[in-house]
């Protein structure tokens, strides 16, 4: 066992002696959804910097927590808060808690963040459930994956082509119109951050095929994918990067106001999803 799964074992143990329940299901809450974890019944809740060598989030919208307990009558533990690449952390530690959550017992991950839209027809307030992604990061060599290779966590060489699960994808757009408004569907592209892209850069990954970008989510699929999870990833378009509406300047406050505005509709997938597991 290397010492990447010996740090997930220790921090899953420090969360299990205080949790009352077992999670079948793991939330990553992102830039400004952390409310959604105040839903969760019965919570048990774990701060990150209360877990011996674990990340810590410093990044404004991200209170850093785990919180155990039940919702829609699933147990779940959810990340009030994720780290990113950008705080100065490796794509190992920034991928430690998918690592302590499955060994918590979660078998899905449900992954959300908050994302520019580069699909023209999108608008800003829009859902979007991911098809794909584009792994810019990766492929310049910043992999969580990066390592001695040790069978605890998974093989070398995970296939990445299914890497968000059909079947989740169908029960969150069912969820989406039970409740009156339909998910966008999309690849969603990850840059380094954490400076808003140039114009060029914009134009370049609408080129490459991407809908959405955002600085985090890959590396915790990857992650979870190389853990034998199924994943379900969820963007809120918290900003346009492109067409008419699109603003001449972006800021973090300016994205955490747009994230505020989603969280009801993002809650009413999520629920969804996990009521229609639960059955």
């Amino acid at each position: 066992m290397t010492g990447l799964a010996q740090r997930a074992s220790a921090a899953a143990s420090v969360v299990r002696a205080r949790a009352a329940v077992t999670p079948k299901v793991a939330l990553i809450l992102g830039t400004g959804l952390g409310d959604l974890a105040d839903e969760i019944v019965a919570p048990t809740v774990v701060p990150y910097a209360e877990i011996p060598e674990f990340p810590v989030s410093t990044v404004t919208g991200h209170a850093g927590q785990f919180v155990v307990g039940m919702l829609e009558g699933v147990p779940i533990v959810a990340m009030r808060g994720r780290v990113h690449y950008y705080e100065g952390y490796s794509p190992q530690e920034v991928t430690l808690p998918v690592r302590t959550m499955r060994r918590l017992g979660a078998e899905v991950l449900v992954v959300t963040n908050a994302a520019g839209g580069l699909n023209e027809a999108f608008a800003a307030g829009d859902l979007m459930v991911l098809t794909d992604h584009l792994n810019l990061m990766g492929m310049a060599g910043q992999s969580p994956l990066v390592g001695p290779e040790d069978p605890e966590l998974g093989v070398r060489f995970p296939d990445m082509l299914t890497a968000y699960d059909p079947e989740l994808r169908k029960l969150a757009k069912q969820a989406a119109v039970e409740h009156g408004f339909a998910l966008r569907e999309g690849v969603y592209v990850m840059v380094g951050g954490p400076n808003f892209e140039s114009l060029a850069d914009i134009r370049f990954l609408q080129r490459a095929g991407a809908d959405a970008v955002g600085m985090s989510t890959i590396p915790e699929v990857i992650v979870a994918r190389h853990e034998k999870m199924r994943v379900l990833g969820l963007s809120t378009i918290t900003n346009m990067t492109v067409g008419p509406n699109a603003p001449r300047e972006t800021s973090h406050a300016d994205v955490l106001a747009a994230a505020e505005q989603v969280k009801p509709r993002l809650a009413a997938v999520v629920r969804g999803v996990l009521a229609a597991l639960a059955r």
